[in-house]
């Protein structure tokens, strides 16, 4: 950090040596000497989301060894560190605490983006309401690494990069906090299509006539189809056998019937033991049962001797459009056999019951339907966003979400 308090001098002692004879080489010098030093020490700061993040461990780690180029340890706080490497996504939640450590880095700082994701959001561009499209849009970039992710000998030619960006700055070019990508939100994918549209068209378009003393001269060679290698054949994997001590569907289905005898097979024209055993062993027993009775139904799967389903898989939800469905997945951990249990709600006022008092995980999954779905669970301990900021507008799971500001839909 000592190289960064060399600012002050840099800015005080041009003013009185430029005035003396040869104080103004002197001085082109120092800066020279400053401006080396600082593009040989930079200090990166950890910010690592994903994927991108294992290639920049690579390019610090010993076989490329990013040290070599003056990029020494990763630092851990904002305040010891002057180059952020943005490798990975940047999700909504995350924008505002990565605007808070970059405003902590004492200047002159510096950003890399490093891959599709940190540049335009990658391939969350498209249908995604929690992806920023490019960390330039929360503060200012100086260097772009495009690949998916880049390998890192990419990173440190960026880096190279930034180092002679850095190399240039002085009193005649100061350094200075750059400006955000405020263009609004494109599909870029329609536009290239229209682009080869065109081009296409303008290829089909009837050509001049050509003499014959000219059409000698035309290339005739047209570049040979690659020939695709040969995909690879692999052997069948026999399936594991189904465990001995878990129990046939015939037998879950029967007790539960027999118990709830309004309960009913998902997507299923009959709702009998005999349409269950010509499902077959390997079917997954999709459950529906009445809002009145699902707590009760899923307080019956655990506490019974015979079913034991003691372990809450998940909880999730389905939106549909004509109503919601809440879907829980339990499992007995002792024996393996498994059932989902699926309740139908009013898409206006979609409230249930929570799992909560019967299984302690059901809370963090409740919190994340209601979250993504805006599906109220009564008796809920903490029922409040999980991933999303408060103020987030709707519920993005919905199929009737829909936020221009921050959703490019798919062209396809």
């Amino acid at each position: 950090m000592g190289m960064r308090h060399i600012g002050y001098a840099t800015r005080t002692i041009p003013k009185f040596l430029e005035p003396l004879p040869g104080g103004a080489k002197t001085v082109d010098a120092i800066e020279f000497v400053v401006a080396w030093a600082r593009a040989n020490s930079l200090w990166p700061l950890i910010y690592g989301t994903a994927c991108c993040a294992m290639e920049m461990m690579s390019t610090g780690s010993s076989r490329h060894d990013w040290a070599r180029f003056g990029v020494e340890v990763a630092r851990a706080t904002p305040r010891q560190a002057d180059l952020i490497v943005l490798a990975g996504t940047i999700v909504e939640k995350m924008g505002s605490r990565l605007v808070t450590l970059y405003e902590q880095m004492p200047g002159p700082k510096y950003v890399i983006a490093m891959g599709s994701c940190a540049i335009s959001g990658g391939p969350f561009y498209y249908d995604s309401y929690s992806v920023i499209k490019g960390g330039d849009r929360l503060i200012p970039v100086d260097v772009y690494i495009p690949g998916c992710p880049p390998r890192p000998e990419a990173l440190l030619y960026g880096i190279m990069q930034l180092q002679e960006k850095i190399r240039t700055e002085g009193r005649r070019n100061p350094w200075k906090i750059g400006t955000l990508n405020q263009t609004p939100f494109g599909d870029p994918l329609s536009e290239a299509k229209k682009v080869w549209a065109d081009l296409e068209k303008s290829r089909t378009a009837p050509s001049p006539a050509i003499s014959d003393a000219d059409s000698g001269n035309i290339a005739t060679d047209r570049p040979k189809p690659i020939k695709r290698p040969a995909t690879e054949q692999f052997p069948e994997v026999a399936r594991n056998p189904l465990s001995a001590s878990r129990l046939d569907n015939e037998t879950i289905f029967a007790c539960i019937l027999e118990n709830f005898p309004e309960t009913t097979l998902t997507r299923q024209s009959e709702h009998t033991v005999e349409q269950v055993r010509a499902l077959g062993p390997e079917y997954l027993l999709d459950l529906t049962v009445p809002l009145h009775r699902y707590v009760e139904m899923v307080a019956f799967l655990k506490n019974s001797a015979l079913l034991d389903m003691n372990f809450l898989l998940h909880v999730t939800a389905v939106d549909r459009l004509d109503r919601f469905e809440v879907l829980a997945h339990l499992l007995s951990a002792d024996r393996g056999h498994n059932i989902l249990v699926r309740c139908a709600l009013d898409r206006q006022y979609p409230e249930i019951p929570s799992l909560s008092p019967l299984f302690a995980g059901a809370i963090w999954h409740e919190r994340e339907v209601f979250d993504l779905f805006g599906i109220r669970f009564s008796n809920h301990p903490d029922l409040r966003r999980l991933f999303l900021e408060d103020n987030f507008p709707g519920h993005p799971l919905r199929k009737d979400f829909d936020d221009p500001s921050r959703v490019v839909r798919r062209p396809y």
